[in-house]
């Protein structure tokens, strides 16, 4: 427990009966980088399970906000969906990840592809001030199989707009592309789809994807994660071989399998 600090649950949000998010109090000690992910699990299990996860709160709060989904039995999961405001859970001393926008070439647009909860760490980066001091226009894809699953849509298109120190930026800089895959919805298919037969682009009015100004971070599942990378290289991108090293796109490695 050493390389642990406990922390209280202030808020628990549930979007449907997949998914869940929640807000823990933070270690003033805890620093991170937007994009970095932490190990997370209960405070009451003698030798706790732990997990990593994403941290969707910007650096600059003074909360630590997670999103999971709830599967009935995992080991970690089946426990955290029941977590109610002051429930504890500890969190590791030692944030890292390779979702970063550090190791990033410089570039005029930033493409964020999430799947799931994949979105948990692009949160925290379009809340960044510096994202937008770095690109000129973020571009946030989130596909989901279900319109419910579309967690954070309301936050994204509505109240990071009325934020008191980046809703100008986010009004004039970022574009969000939420994509469904099993129901009607304004967008329909997955990203990969989009990308390849140009919709991505035509629906948001922007020219395609181009390595020579474009940049792309990528979080979901492995085969997303495979299969949007193979588009990427397609396309002439080069990604990060390693923490500290630049490329034209990053993907969080931990979470590959």
């Amino acid at each position: 427990m050493k390389n642990l600090n406990v922390e209280t649950v202030l808020d628990v949000h549930h979007w449907n009966d997949k998914l869940f998010s929640f807000k823990t109090t933070r270690h003033q000690s805890l620093k991170f980088r937007n994009g970095e992910f932490v190990m997370i699990g209960l405070a009451q299990d003698e030798k706790p399970i732990i997990r990593a996860y994403s941290i969707a709160s910007p650096n600059y709060e003074e909360y630590l906000e997670f999103f999971s989904i709830k599967v009935p039995n995992g080991a970690l999961t089946s426990k955290l969906q029941h977590l109610e405001k002051g429930s504890e859970i500890v969190v590791s001393k030692k944030p890292t990840g390779t979702l970063v926008i550090d190791d990033l070439k410089p570039g005029k647009r930033l493409f964020l592809f999430a799947t799931g909860t994949g979105l948990a760490p692009f949160l925290s980066i379009i809340q960044d001030p510096e994202t937008f001091d770095k690109f000129e226009q973020v571009v946030l894809c989130h596909g989901v199989r279900h319109i419910s699953e579309l967690a954070y849509k309301e936050f994204i298109e509505h109240e990071l707009v009325e934020h008191p120190y980046i809703g100008e930026m986010i009004q004039s800089n970022l574009l969000y592309f939420p994509t469904v895959t099993r129901e009607d919805f304004r967008n329909q298919g997955r990203i990969t789809t989009h990308i390849k037969e140009g919709t991505l682009f035509s629906h948001l009015n922007i020219s395609s994807l181009d390595p020579e100004h474009d940049r792309a971070m990528i979080c979901g599942n492995p085969e997303m994660l495979s299969d949007i990378s193979t588009l990427l290289n397609f396309y002439g991108f080069e990604i990060s071989p390693k923490t500290g090293i630049q490329g034209d796109y990053v993907i969080e490695r931990a979470f590959v399998e």
